[in-house]
């Protein structure tokens, strides 16, 4: 099996008939959480396939029905569950966006050569993307906006950043 992409957490059982809540962990929840789509549920170390059965949103959080998953004990031992994708489903992106896991690991240095340090995660929405950077100092929080990152080169590991006065010592 391809490698498996994170794109939710199960956050508990909604409703009697085996339905749960999810905590989306992507920018694109309709595509992901389509009705018909097979996820992979990973928890305590298990995988099992599961159809999406059925889905609707409910502030902005689908609200899944799994073949199998039948009654609300079904669901609730779901709590906490992993929802994945192979990363070959995910499909191609529209110019100068980026899946999460590619930019993960790479190395951020700033326009004259200083290492900032590796991204860690990535957190917010599409629009309002932040970098994670895991430096000498901590954390660092590097938004991903033109004119902060310069260049971003996922095949060879690296975004360039030139940051505003006082953003890495923050």
């Amino acid at each position: 099996m391809s490698e498996l992409l994170l794109v939710g957490r199960v956050a508990r059982a909604h409703g009697n008939k085996g339905q749960v809540i999810v905590n989306p962990d992507t920018d694109f929840p309709a595509d992901r959480f389509a009705e018909g789509n097979v996820l992979v549920v990973e928890q305590a170390g298990q995988q099992v396939e599961r159809r999406i059965a059925s889905v609707r949103f409910q502030q902005g959080r689908p609200i899944i029905a799994l073949d199998g998953i039948e009654t609300m004990d079904d669901a609730e031992a779901l709590a906490g569950a992993e929802l994945k994708l192979p990363a070959t489903e995910l499909g191609p992106l529209p110019a100068q966006t980026y899946y999460r896991h590619d930019l993960v690991g790479c190395e951020v240095r700033t326009t004259d050569g200083t290492i900032v340090g590796k991204v860690d995660r990535v957190e917010g929405t599409l629009e309002r993307s932040l970098l994670v950077v895991a430096s000498q100092r901590g954390e660092v929080m590097v938004p991903m906006i033109e004119g902060i990152v310069v260049t971003l080169d996922v095949q060879g590991r690296e975004i360039v950043i030139n940051p505003p006065g006082g953003l890495l010592e923050l």
